[in-house]
């Protein structure tokens, strides 16, 4: 099989070359780990656990505050999707509502806060990339390609002759004096410092 394109893509490439863009242009993946964590907080108060013989439900009022902490945290997670100029909002509310669900739906959901508040904190840290501009007239070329180097002393894979050590600074000279004043090549310095 040739490593060539066959011709245009098809629409399931299409599709996946246009989610890919959608996810890159917004905080996906904080989204995606606060949906689970409010799906979590949500679900559990109301699921049926069976351990053996012995069924358990948590039907006391942490049923009503895991539904109302579940649903804001999944609509957090969209309108950080499609929202994604109140992300930090949106993480700061979804890292608030994990916390408060630790003591109002029973440890919310055990890792459910988790999810809430690692989403809510790559919500945060999640920035919008600006492309870099070219400079214009600058080209990209490979190394064989590209233009000889005028000068002598420039090499072409390292750029400009270095001094010795590009870490030290010259000490200032003070007012009255020159730099020939101070250092000479057979004494050194004559000033303490």
């Amino acid at each position: 099989m040739s490593a060539e394109s066959q011709g245009s893509p098809g629409a399931f490439t299409r599709g996946r070359i246009a989610f890919r863009y959608w996810r890159w242009e917004r905080p996906f993946w904080a989204g995606l780990v606060t949906i689970i964590g409010g799906a979590a907080i949500g679900y559990v108060p109301y699921h049926n656990m069976t351990f053996g013989q012995l069924g358990v439900r948590v039907g006391t009022t942490a049923g009503a505050s895991a539904l109302i902490i579940g649903v804001l945290l999944i609509t957090l997670s969209l309108t950080m999707w499609f929202q994604r100029e109140v992300r930090i909002f949106a993480g700061v509310a979804s890292i608030l509502l994990g916390l408060v669900s630790i003591p109002m739906t029973n440890l919310g959901a055990l890792v459910g806060f988790l999810f809430a508040i690692v989403g809510g904190a790559l919500a945060i840290a999640w920035a919008p990339g600006t492309p870099v501009p070219d400079d214009p007239g600058e080209q990209a070329e490979l190394p064989g390609d590209g233009p000889k180097p005028v000068d002598d002393a420039a090499d072409p894979f390292t750029g400009p002759a270095l001094p010795a050590d590009p870490f030290t600074t010259p000490e200032p000279v003070h007012a009255g004096a020159g730099a020939d004043d101070e250092t000479t090549e057979q004494n050194g310095r004559h000033r303490a410092g």
